[in-house]
């Protein structure tokens, strides 16, 4: 018998383009629901030549694509189109989510505001993700993550190191994080309507999550806190926070957060028990004042080792510690099959894929399937919505889908 997954029966209408909302609409997918993406005749989401961009890696799959529209069904309409977009009306009267993240004045020209639609369909949630809000100097400002969640919260300059420039991100990180907070508030919405049987527009920004993910230093400043910039790593703030390079070219990330409880524990680990008790460095104060110092005493220790027995070392001892992975360490890491975070696809070239950050007990996501071709099912589709074949046959003739 199929297992039931907990969003079977639902149907999703992505109607958006890139990255964040269509990678919310993707877990909906992988949970169970019926994801039909909508996309412009001819070129489609732009998202489908993201591999052919200088800063992607290069493969013989279209792993972006993959990534973010498998197990979705795709319809080619022209919403321009007065038919294109009467025929979205018609799938939106029988949809239970709609996703977009079409700019705000796009959505005025086709009536696609939560007030143009939501008459015909009480019970959609309407779930709209813009770069920056949808109130306030720069809603219409275009948005992608580097410069919406990273750069106008904080996050590149409060990571950079004094005296160098700010740091770059690389593809879609903003993006599938801010993924995850747009999915809360469709989820939240959904359960809000199963006790009331009404609808809601749930509101989510690159801009608004880049903030949540600097969370700290952003409610910092909002309290008139400010840190200056990193110090060089070789003069840390706290030494037992900080980066150290084995002897086989290796660098561990040693967080060492609760020092008074493990100071004696790391000492006794890297066998130099004669600095518990040092006064540079035997309390948390004087071990901060003497943080450059106590960073180049670590930095001999861990060049005196491989990094493999430094992680048997540190985990004998609890202390808190990763390699700094390359990405090439990734695809043999067997944690990441066993915490279900790498799982295998029905994707010819792409046979592993990363799955949503969360498991539930009991419940086996759907196994991705390929990201569908453009328009590769606007028949079915709109056969199912109730069009007949004489109705699809002129919008095919008229140029409103493909």
């Amino acid at each position: 018998m199929t297992e039931r997954l907990p969003l079977q029966g639902l149907k999703v209408l992505d109607v958006a383009t890139w990255i964040a909302a269509p990678a919310a609409a993707v877990v909906l997918g992988d949970y169970g629901a019926d994801v039909i993406k909508v996309e412009q005749p001819g070129e489609g989401d732009p998202h489908r030549a993201n591999i052919n961009l200088a800063h992607f890696p290069k493969a013989k799959a279209n792993y972006p694509w993959h990534l973010d529209s498998r197990n979705k069904r795709s319809i080619a309409l022209d919403l321009k189109a007065p038919t294109g977009r009467a025929a979205l009306g018609r799938l939106i009267g029988q949809a239970d989510i709609l996703i977009t993240n079409f700019p705000l004045p796009v959505r005025d020209r086709l009536k696609l505001r939560y007030d143009d639609v939501k008459v015909g369909n009480p019970r959609l949630i309407y779930a709209s993700f813009t770069g920056y809000g949808e109130e306030g100097p720069d809603k219409d400002q275009p948005g992608f993550d580097s410069n919406a969640y990273f750069a106008r919260s904080g996050i590149f300059d409060t990571g950079r190191y004094d005296g160098q420039p700010p740091a770059f991100s690389l593809p879609a990180q903003g993006d599938r994080a801010s993924a995850m907070g747009f999915l809360s508030g469709i989820l939240m919405a959904l359960y809000e309507r199963e006790r009331t049987g009404r609808g809601r527009m749930v509101m989510s920004s690159l801009y608004a999550n880049g903030l949540w993910s600097n969370a700290v230093m952003v409610q910092a400043a909002l309290v008139g806190g400010y840190i200056g910039l990193r110090p060089p790593r070789e003069k840390p703030r706290s030494a037992l926070a900080n980066i150290y390079e084995t002897r086989d070219g290796r660098w561990i990330q040693l967080s060492v957060v609760r020092e008074e409880k493990l100071w004696a524990a790391l000492c006794a680990a890297i066998g130099r028990p004669d600095l518990t008790d040092d006064p540079r460095f035997s309390e948390t104060a004087p071990r901060r004042r003497n943080a450059a110092e106590l960073t180049a005493i670590l930095d001999d220790v861990f060049r005196s080792r491989d990094w493999p027995a430094w992680s048997q070392i540190l985990k004998a001892h609890h202390l808190t510690h990763a390699p700094i992975a390359k990405l090439s360490d990734v695809p043999e890491d067997a944690q990441a099959e066993a915490a279900a975070a790498v799982v295998p696809t029905s994707i010819p070239d792409m046979p592993r894929t990363l799955a949503a950050p969360f498991q539930l007990d009991g419940v086996t996501p759907r196994r991705p399937e390929p990201a569908p071709d453009l328009g590769a099912d606007t028949d079915a589709v709109l056969r199912e919505a109730g069009f007949s074949d004489a109705e699809i046959q002129a919008l095919r003739a008229g140029g409103a889908a493909a």
